[in-house]
């Protein structure tokens, strides 16, 4: 089994910061892709920030120049570091991870549960 553990998030101003991270958790996990998607009340789930353990990034236009993925995917664990922060940004953020798992390496592909953040002066 695999699980997503997300951190973070909560209250935020316009023009302040905050940070998620994510950690895959699980026996001999080898993540493939690990990142973020959010969802704002009424709108489709997007993507926000996904690394590759080849070290691709890939961010929505949206928060490019405000968004920064980081951390080590060989250690399972991502951050993203939210400056700027706009009220559009609000919505539940979803770690999202695919890899490998276990001794026989099977595929998993995982949401986590969510965490909100809410950007309101």
């Amino acid at each position: 089994q695999v699980h997503l553990v997300e951190s973070g998030g909560g209250l935020g101003q316009p023009g302040g910061s905050l940070r998620l991270s994510c950690a895959a958790t699980g026996n001999v996990v080898t993540v493939l892709k690990i990142g973020w998607f959010r969802q704002a009340p009424g709108k489709e789930r997007e993507l926000v920030a996904t690394v590759t353990n080849g070290g691709m990034i890939t961010y929505a236009e949206s928060v490019k120049g405000r968004f920064t993925i980081s951390g080590d995917v060989a250690d399972n664990t991502v951050f993203l570091q939210m400056d700027n922060l706009q009220p559009e940004d609000t919505g539940v953020y979803y770690c999202h991870s695919e890899g490998r798992w276990g001794h026989l390496q099977l595929s998993y592909d995982h949401w986590g549960q969510g965490t909100q953040v809410t950007v309101s002066s």
